[in-house]
């Protein structure tokens, strides 16, 4: 295994950590950032906690903040708002840029994405009305699955085996959302794969194997229960394994993702066929969060596992000069001259 890269805290700078925020998952934010802090300062970075729930990102740079580390999920955190916001501030920032961030927090539009690129993801229909998921019913067949689309931490998430369940899975995910993807269930294994780095040089963690009580992985048995259980390694054989984190390497690379991510996968029990279900940028670091247990797995502890997400902080567009320049005046041509008028030489161009 290629050893993972030794990170000077010395170098980071004051660093923001941003927490809590305005969207639904603002508690799971605020456990997953004090968790950061906390590691951070154990290595000697000069962290601060910051919550753009209490104070406008502007005051950021008030602060002398030379980084952030982003723990905002979902809107508003990440979906490319907050990180447009330092790009204009010019503080770089950890995860993926704007445009990735936009795109992988919108569930349809990431399976278009993939669909697009060959990659295989259940089908789905979006609708926005209960006659619309209605409609979709008989094209998809059941068991399906209701999501917001613009949510995470399985908010809003329903299943619906029937015809009498399509009401209540709708109605439970448009509470989080105006549009919700209704989505084939995969019956099979659930699998997760947390990616480090960036272009062909992003590595792909172990596989966690996900075994929640009666197959539903909802939000209180992803942070809150102690009856799910993680499997990792994930006991699945070698060459399945090697395959499917090939697939989300390929899926990450798609979206443009830099930084760190998390993807979550479907294994189809009759042929063991991976299905891509989404992605998410600002994964959780709560004490029950999936990517610093693949990490420990790989041989990285939760404070280096911070200190190198950090490490990899960027702006999409850096500040090469942050002067702000005044409009140049157009240059006036000599009294009674007319300006030239196509070529940089003058005269009048031709057709070609």
């Amino acid at each position: 295994m290629t050893p993972w890269p030794q990170i000077d805290s010395r170098g980071m700078g004051r660093v923001a950590v941003l927490m809590g925020g305005l969207s639904a998952e603002r508690e799971i934010s605020l456990m997953s950032g004090k968790g950061v802090l906390a590691a951070l300062q154990s290595r000697g970075v000069d962290a601060f906690a910051f919550d753009p729930a209490v104070d406008d990102l502007v005051a950021l740079k008030s602060f002398g903040a030379q980084r952030a580390f982003i723990n905002l999920h979902g809107r508003w955190g990440e979906d490319g708002t907050v990180q447009g916001a330092l790009e204009l501030l010019g503080i770089p920032y950890t995860g993926p840029g704007v445009l990735a961030s936009a795109l992988a927090i919108d569930k349809a539009m990431t399976k278009r994405l993939w669909h697009f690129e060959g990659l295989p993801t259940p089908l789905w229909r979006e609708v926005g009305s209960l006659p619309e998921a209605r409609a979709v019913v008989a094209e998809l067949g059941f068991p399906l699955i209701f999501k917001a689309t613009h949510e995470g931490s399985t908010l809003g998430l329903q299943r619906a085996d029937g015809d009498a369940d399509v009401e209540a899975a709708y109605l439970e995910a448009a509470r989080f959302d105006s549009r919700v993807l209704v989505e084939q269930f995969i019956v099979g294994d659930e699998v997760t794969c947390g990616v480090i780095g960036a272009g062909s040089t992003a590595r792909a963690l172990p596989l966690i194997r996900i075994v929640a009580p009666g197959g539903n992985y909802d939000y209180e048995h992803k942070y809150f229960s102690d009856d799910t259980r993680y499997i990792c390694p994930s006991e699945l054989p070698a060459d399945e394994e090697a395959r499917i984190q090939e697939l989300v390497l390929r899926s990450y690379r798609t979206l443009g993702c830099r930084g760190w991510a998390r993807a979550d996968i479907m294994i189809r029990a009759t042929d063991r066929q991976p299905f891509l279900l989404e992605i998410n940028t600002s994964p959780g670091m709560t004490g029950h969060s999936l990517v610093p247990m693949a990490a420990r797995v790989a041989g990285l502890e939760y404070a280096d596992l911070c200190l190198l997400i950090l490490s990899m902080a960027a702006l999409d567009q850096p500040h090469v000069d942050k002067r702000p320049h005044a409009p140049a005046s157009p240059a006036l041509p000599p009294e009674g001259a007319h300006p030239a008028l196509g070529r940089p030489g003058g005269g009048v161009e031709g057709p070609r």
